[in-house]
């Protein structure tokens, strides 16, 4: 049931939260009156997850969230019938969608009365500028469109816990609406650096890019050899977006950052490895297109390829290279992000993992058949002859030299 218009967002608070007027949280309340699944994990296959009938987009659709997400961003999936589409709506919060699966247009209309048509296939992203109204269609007759639209409602409705202003606002951001190109896949390249981290950062400014899997990539090997990576500024928001390659035979360097981020495979297969530090075992979430997580504020995370192609992935968090937002987002657009941790920075370089990481990839890539080619980096037959009673214990982290943070 739509909770559109509601006077009372906090109606499914527990009796004694809502009696007392303490503990509310006005995103929860909301997500639980929409009446569509809330799957809460880790991490999702969100091609894979249970929808149901939602009214508010007139489709079907369900909550995606993580245990990782904190307290700004979240995600929900949208799924369209065959030949069907969503009711015009609108919306105060920002929300990038990642096309999962499916052909389809989205319409959306812009503050000064135009509107714009674009459309799209899997692996698209596009993001709608703030507060205009969309409307998505499935382009065909065969299978349903799936997809994943990660978003700051929770900020947003935590903000001003008035529904009626977060989705029926008359407010316009003509300035967020962007160029009439950036809703035909084109866009404005730039590059900036910083004076902590002189390394330059590419940036793609757009509202709609028509296939992440094929988009072209830039250098970026602080975060591994031979790593590629473009950050995008989308309808000049506050969100942040990036996609990262890693390469066959190779791997990222784990790092650490704020809660959040919502990481989703593009292509490729492997799995990414998880964990705090202090921790003597290791989480681990599979690699392959549909699969999202988000790592916890401050858990160390770290890509790994195992297939014989490159594997991408979407990173979608809060804080753009534009705006910020929050300090821990600042320092990652300053390059923080990709210093040393014994540098007063937040990444573990490959000199300083601990050996049970590479020992497990190399056991992973001899199931896949394909060749390592960090040989250069570690000694591997001396990591594979390490005794088991090495491979135990608390996972080995070098001490962070200074405030990260």
């Amino acid at each position: 049931m739509s909770t559109q218009g509601t006077d009372n967002p906090s109606a499914n608070a527990p009796d004694t939260a809502r009696e007392s007027r303490f503990l509310i949280d006005p995103y929860r309340d909301w997500a639980e009156g929409e009446g569509i699944p809330i799957h809460l994990d880790f991490g999702h296959n969100l091609l894979e997850l249970e929808t149901g009938t939602w009214d508010r987009y007139e489709a079907k659709g369900c909550f995606a969230h993580t245990h990782g997400a904190g307290d700004f961003m979240a995600n929900y999936v949208i799924e369209v019938a065959p030949s069907g589409k969503t009711r015009p709506v609108k919306h105060l919060y920002e929300v990038f969608c990642f096309v999962l699966a499916g052909h389809g247009s989205t319409k959306v209309w812009l503050p000064n009365g135009e509107t714009r048509v674009f459309e799209w296939g899997p692996k698209a992203m596009f993001a709608i500028p703030l507060n205009c109204q969309y409307q998505i269609f499935n382009g065909t007759s065969l299978s349903p469109v799936r997809i994943s639209c990660t978003n700051d409602a929770p900020i947003t409705i935590n903000l001003y816990h008035n529904l009626d202003f977060v989705f029926n606002n008359p407010c316009t951001f003509p300035e967020r609406a962007g160029q009439s190109k950036h809703f035909e896949g084109e866009g404005d390249l730039t590059a900036y650096s910083h004076s902590t981290n002189p390394v330059k950062r590419n940036v793609w400014e757009t509202n709609f890019v028509h296939d992440l899997a094929s988009f072209k990539l830039y250098e970026l090997e602080e975060r591994g050899k031979g790593s590629t990576n473009i950050s995008f500024i989308l309808a000049d928001g506050t969100m942040h977006a990036h996609v990262s390659q890693i390469p066959k035979g190779r791997y990222k360097k784990a790092h650490r950052h704020a809660a959040g981020t919502h990481v989703h495979a593009i292509d490729g297969e492997g799995y990414s490895l998880l964990w705090h530090e202090g921790d003597s075992e290791f989480k681990e979430i599979p690699w392959r297109h549909g699969f999202m997580y988000t790592p916890p504020f401050w858990m160390f995370h770290q890509h790994f390829n195992t297939c014989p192609n490159p594997a991408r992935y979407l990173a979608c968090s809060l804080g753009s290279r534009r705006y910020p937002f929050i300090s821990l987002r600042r320092k990652s657009a300053e390059g923080a992000g990709s210093l040393s941790l014994t540098q007063g920075g937040r990444q573990l370089e490959y000199e300083d993992q601990d050996p049970r990481i590479h020992r497990k990839w190399l056991e992973e890539m001899k199931k896949t058949g394909v060749m390592s080619e960090m040989g250069e980096v570690f000694d591997e037959p001396a990591i594979m002859a390490l005794p088991p009673e090495a491979l135990t214990g608390v996972i080995s982290t070098p001490r962070s030299n200074g405030p990260a943070i």
